[in-house]
């Protein structure tokens, strides 16, 4: 019982998280893992329950898909299944030993992203402006850049969300709201076929998988109708704080 409550409030509180700001990541691995599922599958376990909540965010976007300049959106798909499998097959191929030593940097990386997220955001925006009138970027580097980050989110989920922002802005993609809906559309993309692949190769619980999945989907529908009462830096302080302890968790336990 102790368990399947700390994987429901887990799961609750990353699906109001990731409804307002993202994040959710750093509390469905480390609630499987205290409950005794080993990393890898902790992993996958844990991005199976988000799943909905990126589709169900693709869905309510899909007046706004647009691809950023260098791509076609049937490319952009393309490029992240390849992407999210890519990513998906190497964490089969990874240890539960060498990933319990990789994801505390993991933590940390998608950590900073998060709390760099305004500043990456702002950046590559003004790099996007820069070249405004200036040739599109060449398809090359958009695809490489796509195929990069896709492979992340579909080896380690955490901190997708800033990556594709940062990459659609950088490729010159200036619209808000064309921005959310690629990422919105991507995460689901690359994670759809991750998860396939993680069920494929048995890496996932499925009792705990669609436990959490009902807690995320309640918990994201609860973030969405409360986001406005919350001052959004005090939403993003907890969390880069709750990153920081879950990667010192994680030290701590090597």
């Amino acid at each position: 019982m102790f368990d399947i409550a700390v994987l429901l409030a887990a799961a609750f509180v990353a699906g109001a998280l990731n409804a307002v700001a993202g994040g959710g990541s750093f509390l469905t691995l480390p609630a499987l893992v205290l409950t005794g599922v080993p990393p890898v599958v902790a992993n996958a376990t844990g991005t199976v329950a988000l799943l909905p909540g990126y589709l169900a965010g693709a869905w309510g976007f899909r007046e706004d898909w647009q691809p950023p300049p260098g791509l076609t959106l049937r490319r952009l798909l393309l490029l992240s299944l390849v992407g999210g499998a890519a990513g998906a097959v190497l964490l089969l191929l990874t240890s539960d030993a060498a990933f319990r030593r990789i994801v505390p940097w993991l933590l940390l990386a998608a950590t900073a992203m998060f709390a760099l997220g305004p500043r990456l955001r702002a950046w590559s925006a003004s790099a996007a402006g820069g070249a405004a009138g200036h040739a599109a970027p060449s398809g090359l580097k958009a695809t490489l850049g796509v195929l990069a980050v896709a492979g992340y989110g579909g080896y380690f989920n955490g901190g997708l969300g800033i990556l594709l922002l940062a990459l659609f802005g950088l490729l010159g993609q200036t619209q808000l709201h064309a921005m959310n809906g690629m990422k919105n559309l991507v995460s689901a993309v690359l994670t759809a076929i991750a998860v396939l692949i993680y069920a494929a190769g048995g890496l996932v619980l499925w009792p705990q998988a669609l436990l959490m999945m009902v807690a995320a989907t309640a918990g994201g529908y609860a973030g969405a109708r409360v986001a406005r009462r919350i001052p959004a830096p005090w939403l993003r302080a907890g969390i880069v704080a709750t990153g920081l302890v879950m990667a010192a968790v994680f030290f701590w336990r090597q």
